[in-house]
């Protein structure tokens, strides 16, 4: 009984997914990045979108064939739904919400895929499924703390964050790090150790390297180094999503793994953002520009603008190693070539990497090279970005019995 169990679970699960057109939810993922950037929204924002929407497509099809655990909605399986339905259905009422103003583009795309699935009867019942995916997630992140504001007083002291030139704009977002997670148990749960002593040898090493290599005027700094500060600059969420639809695109996968790993990919960088917030705001640590400026170098500039936060960890390696974790885990190695090229601020620079550590590396190598971060902010960065890579594969969407 129990093989007679496993075999029509694995047909009927075949049959299904032989019914969804491929790549479905990498076109939606397509769709919610493009809307982001026009919106010219912030990466923490982005994360938290990106996570909503891809908690919503994975449960939604999972709704209509259960593969893999959900992530808040338990749907009961509706007999003959489409799957390709509910996954533009989930993405779309998530969407509509999380980016009002692009929502005619979303009621396009939703519409161009309904026209080509003819049994309608299939159709109404995976938008039903997908909605009611999305309308979960909505509810549960409706009271996250991510509405919050919370007022930030530039530290004066040495070793304390102030904002920093050209523009010495306010400290950004100082409520993030209280944001209810997605997966990890608390915002705090791996917060790094403490960022260097002021007056230790290391604490001077680190001034000393980015004032010599990411300075505006270096002359150390080399021009590929340059080009991959550039390469590296854009939000987090947009350049790890692209990369991720690389090397989806170059494996077959069905979409129910390519759901699963989108979600988890933007469920470690929601996390990592307000992970690494909270640990920003906790340690308040100085930018390499109010240290170089007050080391006796008072007109010195980064190569690139130094983003309005604190400098301990480095946020942007936090990001590309929890989600270099995540695909290593994912596809059991972590030596998988691809080739990405960037986009905004600095777009069509191309670079090819040989394995997911090394593009995580490379990412955050390139905040001291930008001028913008320590060393040793980057490694804790590195640290706490594979310990929440991690635990979101460990405990997440994890596959049913019988898959």
């Amino acid at each position: 009984m129990k093989y007679r169990a496993a075999v029509a679970f694995c047909l009927t699960f075949f049959l299904a997914a032989a019914q969804v057109r491929a790549g479905e939810v990498e076109r939606w993922n397509r769709i919610a990045t493009d809307a982001a950037a026009a919106e010219q929204l912030d990466p923490l924002s982005e994360s938290r979108i990106f996570a909503v929407v891809h908690a919503s497509i994975h449960d939604a099809l999972n709704g209509v064939q259960r593969a893999y655990e959900p992530y808040q909605a338990r749907l009961a399986s509706p007999s003959g739904a489409s799957a390709e339905a509910a996954i533009a259905a989930a993405a779309h009422a998530s969407l509509s919400k999380l980016i009002s103003a692009r929502k005619p583009e979303f009621d396009a795309a939703l519409a161009d895929l309904l026209e080509q699935i003819e049994d309608r009867n299939a159709a109404f019942a995976g938008l039903r499924v997908g909605r009611e995916a999305a309308g979960a997630v909505l509810a549960a992140r409706a009271d996250d703390g991510a509405n919050r504001s919370v007022a930030y007083v530039a530290g004066k002291n040495a070793g304390e964050y102030r904002p920093t030139p050209p523009d010495f704009t306010p400290a950004f977002a100082a409520q993030w790090g209280a944001v209810r997670p997605f997966v990890l148990a608390r915002a705090a749960q791996f917060r790094p150790g403490p960022p260097p002593e002021m007056k230790s040898l290391r604490a001077r090493s680190d001034i000393e390297e980015v004032r010599a290599f990411g300075g505006k005027a270096s002359s150390q700094r080399s021009d590929e180094q340059s080009e991959i500060a550039r390469y590296w600059y854009e939000s987090s969420p947009q350049g790890w999503n692209r990369i991720a639809r690389e090397v989806v695109a170059a494996r077959n996968l069905d979409e129910w793994e390519s759901a699963r790993l989108f979600a988890l990919v933007n469920l470690a960088l929601a996390d990592g953002y307000i992970a690494g917030f909270e640990a920003k705001y906790h340690y308040r640590y100085w930018r390499p520009a109010s240290a170089i400026r007050e080391t006796g170098d008072a007109s010195w500039l980064s190569y690139l603008d130094t983003p309005p936060l604190p400098d301990y960890p480095s946020n942007h390696t936090v990001e590309g190693a929890a989600v270099a974790t995540v695909l290593a885990r994912f596809f059991g190695t972590d030596f998988v070539s691809f080739a990405m090229t960037s986009g905004a601020p600095y777009p069509g620079i191309s670079r090819r990497f040989w394995s997911f550590s090394e593009a995580a590396r490379e990412n955050g190598a390139s905040r001291v090279l930008a001028g913008i971060h320590f060393s040793s902010a980057v490694q804790a960065g590195y640290i706490q970005g594979e310990q929440i890579g991690a635990w979101t594969y460990d405990h997440a969407l994890r596959p049913v019995k019988g898959k």
